[in-house]
């Protein structure tokens, strides 16, 4: 068969029952994404980085294809889990490159006043594959150089 688009176990993670993400009904959007390990999201104070959240995947997709990655709407309310960059992007390129084969993961900071822990298995969020454009004269040519936060280096 050949492959279009979904999700692989990443390395490292070959040993860890890491679930392929499933959309939940009929009409989702999103495939529903677990965390690989149990970690602690320390309550936000000034100045801190987000809190990675390991999924143990990695996306395959075509060549005009992205995998967004979206909180649950549950989230906010319930965890007090926002998304650090509101949405993350996972480029085609992204997938098996050098640096952590395209691990996936999820980067957030807990707004309620106590730590949140994330148990593994717990849904942390959702990925949607989607079609994007290009515009008029794009002549991209560089080639991704690693893994998480690579693209402009």
């Amino acid at each position: 068969m050949e492959k279009i688009r979904g999700f692989e176990v990443a390395r490292g993670f070959e040993d860890k029952d890491i679930h392929l993400p499933v959309r939940k009904t009929k009409y989702s959007a999103g495939y529903d994404i677990e965390a690989a390990e149990d970690c602690i999201i320390p309550s936000f104070q000034k100045g801190m980085k987000p809190t990675l959240i390991k999924t143990g995947l990695k996306a395959y997709m075509q060549e005009d294809e992205v995998l967004i990655l979206a909180n649950r709407s549950s989230n906010p309310g319930k965890k007090g889990l926002i998304l650090a960059n509101s949405i993350g992007v996972i480029d085609k390129d992204y997938y098996g490159n050098s640096d952590n084969d395209g691990h996936i993961m999820f980067a957030f900071f807990n707004i309620k006043e106590e730590d949140i822990q994330i148990k593994k298995g717990d849904c942390i969020g959702q990925g949607i594959f989607q079609k994007y454009l290009v515009a008029d004269k794009d002549e991209a040519e560089g080639v991704r150089s690693g893994g998480f936060g690579s693209t402009s280096k």
